[in-house]
């Protein structure tokens, strides 16, 4: 049996969201007026309707995008920033996103590659990062010889490089199978807790979100909103927790969270 035991959060309060809006070309608006705040170390996956906002809110944290009103506050030790430096997000998307000519070890050193660092260097790094993800061995396959779930590892292994503080997850499990999803889903807790690092994570999978998280932000129909966050007890996650009256009675909460 398989098992990853959820660390306990720092409850220092990490990153803040407020009262952020996105209108997108003077007429759609995709959120209003969200705010959340999100604890050092916490793993936050955020669930609602497709169209609700989800990825527009990563892409604002993750400059990528500008909010039309509000801010995003990253808060350290020293003090409050306002513009989240960029090579403190790392960003797993939907797709793998891989460069199909490189092999593995130079696909998930590109971060550094575009940064200038030597070759020596990004590659000793890379190798870290391949490691702690299931892939040593596999440093020189090109990207057609992996598996889906092993693509979206080399994902989650370059945006793990530059060791950033906060890793932001789209939806990368979706496209998998459920035997690949759930053996990723183990793979992910036992990344957190080696790193110590934030994770906010999007799904469409309630049972996903109750396994993953410390805390569930749920959302609304368009304009996004957040309308719930629920607390994740630390349970030792693990093959026996999906069949447990807890693990059933977070699920139902959420799933009564999304219909109101």
């Amino acid at each position: 049996m398989k098992s990853a035991l959820v660390t306990e959060v720092s409850q220092k309060p990490m990153l803040k969201i407020n009262d952020v809006s996105k209108i997108y070309d003077q007429k759609i608006v995709a959120l209003s007026e969200v705010n959340l705040e999100i604890e050092e170390g916490e793993f936050m996956s955020f669930v609602g309707p497709s169209g609700c906002g989800k990825s527009t809110i990563f892409k604002i944290i993750a400059g990528l995008s500008e909010p039309t009103t509000g801010s995003i506050e990253m808060v350290t030790a020293e003090k409050v920033e306002t513009a989240i430096k960029r090579d403190e997000v790392g960003f797993v998307f939907q797709h793998a996103t891989l460069l199909p000519w490189k092999p593995v070890i130079d696909n998930v050193a590109l971060p550094l590659e575009l940064k200038g660092v030597s070759k020596k260097e990004r590659q000793e790094k890379a190798m870290e990062v391949i490691e702690l993800v299931g892939l040593k061995g596999y440093e020189k396959a090109l990207p057609r010889q992996l598996s889906g779930g092993m693509q979206m590892r080399v994902s989650i292994a370059r945006s793990l490089i530059a060791k950033p503080k906060l890793l932001l997850m789209d939806e990368p499990f979706g496209a998998l199978d459920e035997m690949t999803r759930q053996n990723l889903h183990y793979e992910l807790l036992q990344i957190w807790q080696q790193t110590g690092m934030t994770v906010l994570f999007i799904t469409h999978n309630v049972f996903e979100s109750v396994f993953l998280s410390t805390k569930i932000a749920v959302m609304s129909a368009r304009p996004g909103r957040i309308t719930h966050v629920f607390d994740v007890p630390p349970y030792e996650r693990n093959d026996s927790f999906r069949s447990t009256h807890e693990f059933s009675s977070l699920v139902g909460e959420i799933e009564k969270g999304l219909k109101h």
